[in-house]
């Protein structure tokens, strides 16, 4: 059999054309079994399709959906929050993330409400995590957040960026609640005006149709 140089000196065979196919459908089926449920649950959630009852999302829908790379936020570690979502990582959560300028009455009442419906999700709770990126901290929130807030992260924009925000979300003018898929797509927001139970539906009906995070 002759062989090519390269070949030779490696001690292996270039795959044929057909190994390289079979080889390409494995990725497809592989990526296909990972993530396809969390393809399909997004594109059920934002049109309806499949479900009797029609579209019924409470949130106000970010459409496209914006990467949460946009936000350049980080931990106060300087680890960037986009690098926890991704098709390469494993069990990525979703986040609810309260995002505000100073932090005042509108704001608190949204942090209160994120966590009472991480509460409210029972054994969903664990694929739901929970962050804030706020301005300034009146004296008595920052009293009494590791007794009220211990489980909400909080980030920051990293040094020498600015956040690049949805459209229809201004965190200096209105505080929202972002919620973030594991994909890192920033899909819906919610304000004052959502209750408990319209941000928990959303939550539960993402969480019961997604496979992934």
């Amino acid at each position: 059999m002759t062989t090519t140089t390269a070949d030779s000196v490696s001690g292996q065979e270039s795959p044929n054309p057909e190994q390289v196919r079979r080889g390409r459908r494995t990725a497809l089926l592989l990526f296909a079994v990972g993530f396809g449920p969390m393809v399909l649950a997004t594109i059920m959630f934002y049109t309806g399709w499949l479900n009797p009852m029609g579209h019924t999302n409470e949130g106000v829908l970010i459409m496209p959906p914006v990467p949460v790379q946009a936000l350049n936020l980080e931990t106060s570690g300087g680890e960037p929050l986009a690098q926890r979502f991704g098709v390469d990582k494993v069990d990525p959560n979703w986040l609810m993330l309260v995002v505000s300028g100073p932090c005042s009455d509108d704001c608190e009442q949204l942090l209160y409400l994120s966590r009472q419906v991480n509460i409210a999700l029972g054994k969903y709770a664990p694929r739901v995590s929970r962050a804030a990126a706020l301005g300034a901290v009146p004296s008595g929130l920052e009293q009494r957040w590791n007794d009220e807030y211990s489980s909400m992260e909080r980030l920051q924009p990293a040094e020498g960026t600015n956040s690049a925000w949805p459209t229809g979300v201004s965190p200096d003018a209105e505080p929202r609640i972002l919620l973030v898929d594991p994909l890192g797509n920033i899909m819906m927001h919610y304000g004052v005006e959502h209750s408990g139970k319209q941000l928990l539906k959303d939550l539960k009906q993402l969480l019961k149709i997604s496979q992934i995070g």
